[in-house]
C-alpha cells in the first residue's frame, strides 16, 4: 500500500474505486467495508482509495482538542494496509479544507484529481462545506460525472453492529474483551521507554515505563492488564498498571509494564504493547507490603492465563 500526505500528491494510473471516513479503530466493521473495495479494484481494474483526514475534523470544525482516538496515523496506515487497499490518502484537515463546496468536492477531489470511476460510502455519510450533502446528492454528482455511487446501507451496517464509539466506550469502561472482539484483534499503543522512578525493583517487579508522543492516543481506564509486546523479536508476556500509583502518593498518570522472566535494559527502545484483558481496578493499599502481595497474586493470575492460551 503506498500512503500519501495529501490529495495533491496522489496521481492514479487506472480509475479508482474510493471511500471516505476517518476510520478511526479499523474495527470490523471497517474492516468489512476495506475488503469489499479491495476485491471490487481488482474486479474493476480499477485503484483502491481511502481518503482520511488529519486533525479529526472534530478538532478542527468543534475545536475540541480533547478528543482521544483509537488509532495514531502509523497504526491507521498499518491496518488499512493489511486490508489489501492500494493507497492511503491522509488529507490534512483545516477551513480552508471544510469550506470546499459539495461540487467542488466532487469536482477537484473526486474527479480531477483521483480519477474517480466509483465510490463506496456510508447511508448518512454527508460532506461539502457544512456537511449539507448527502448520499442522494453524490448519486447526482455521479450522473454528472460518470462515476458509480455504492451506498452501504443501515442494513447492513446495523448487522456489523461494530463502530468506533462502541470500541472507545469500551475501552473507557475497562471492558478490554468487548473491545477487542470488536477489533477482531488486540487493542495496541506503542510508545518509549523511559526511566522511572525504580520503585519497582525494590519490591522485585521492575518494570518498563512507558511515554507516548502522541497525546490524542486513547488510553483504557486506569487499571491493571494482561499484555503481550514484542521485545528484540521475542514474544512477552507481563502486567501492566496505568495510573497515579496511589499508594506511594503520586498523582500523575503513568503507564508501568512489568514483563515476566525478562531483566534487560532496554530504555529508549519503542515498544508496542498489546492489552488482552484487564484484571482489576487501580487501588490504594495501605502500606508498600500489602502492595507487594497483591501485584504477587496479579502475577500469578497473569501467569495462570497465559498457560490456559496455550
Amino acid at each position: 500500500m503506498k500512503k500519501h500526505h495529501s490529495i495533491q500528491e496522489f496521481k492514479a494510473i487506472n480509475k479508482t474505486i474510493v471511500t471516505i471516513g476517518t476510520y478511526d479503530g479499523v474495527h470490523l466493521g471497517h474492516q468489512k467495508i476495506l475488503h469489499k473495495i479491495a476485491e471490487q479494484a481488482n474486479q474493476l481494474n480499477y485503484e483502491s482509495v481511502v481518503l482520511t483526514f488529519f486533525p479529526h475534523p472534530r478538532m478542527v470544525l468543534g475545536k475540541d482538542t480533547t478528543i482521544k482516538l483509537l488509532n495514531t496515523l502509523e497504526e491507521k496506515e498499518k491496518f488499512i494496509a493489511a486490508t489489501g487497499i492500494d493507497h492511503l490518502i491522509i488529507q490534512k484537515f483545516d477551513e480552508a479544507f471544510s469550506n470546499l463546496s459539495a461540487v467542488d468536492f466532487v469536482k477537484r477531489v473526486l474527479v480531477d484529481q483521483l480519477n474517480i470511476g466509483k465510490i463506496i460510502i456510508g447511508y448518512d455519510h454527508k460532506f461539502g462545506k457544512g456537511r449539507t450533502a448527502d448520499i442522494h446528492d453524490l448519486t447526482q454528482f455521479g450522473k454528472q460525472f460518470g462515476f458509480e455511487v455504492e451506498q452501504i446501507s443501515a442494513e447492513e451496517i446495523g448487522s456489523i453492529t461494530v463502530s468506533s464509539t462502541k470500541v472507545r466506550n469500551s475501552l473507557l469502561d475497562g471492558n478490554i474483551a468487548l473491545a477487542n472482539q470488536f477489533l477482531g484483534q488486540p487493542y495496541e499503543f506503542s510508545g518509549k521507554i523511559v526511566e522511572g522512578k525504580k520503585i519497582g525493583r525494590t519490591i522485585d517487579f521492575p518494570t518498563a515505563n512507558i511515554e507516548i508522543s502522541e497525546t490524542y492516543k486513547l488510553l483504557p481506564k486506569n487499571g491493571v492488564y494482561i499484555v503481550t509486546a514484542l521485545i528484540q523479536n521475542k514474544n512477552m508476556q507481563g502486567m501492566m498498571n496505568i495510573g497515579t500509583n496511589p499508594t506511594i502518593g503520586e498523582n500523575m498518570q503513568s503507564i508501568e509494564v512489568h514483563f515476566f522472566n525478562f531483566n534487560q535494559d532496554i530504555y529508549n527502545q519503542n515498544i508496542t504493547i498489546q492489552i488482552i484483558e484487564k484484571i482489576r481496578e487501580e487501588a490504594k493499599f495501605d502500606s508498600i507490603l500489602d502492595l507487594q502481595i497483591q501485584l504477587i497474586k496479579d502475577k500469578q493470575y497473569c501467569q495462570k492465563f497465559f498457560e490456559n492460551q496455550q
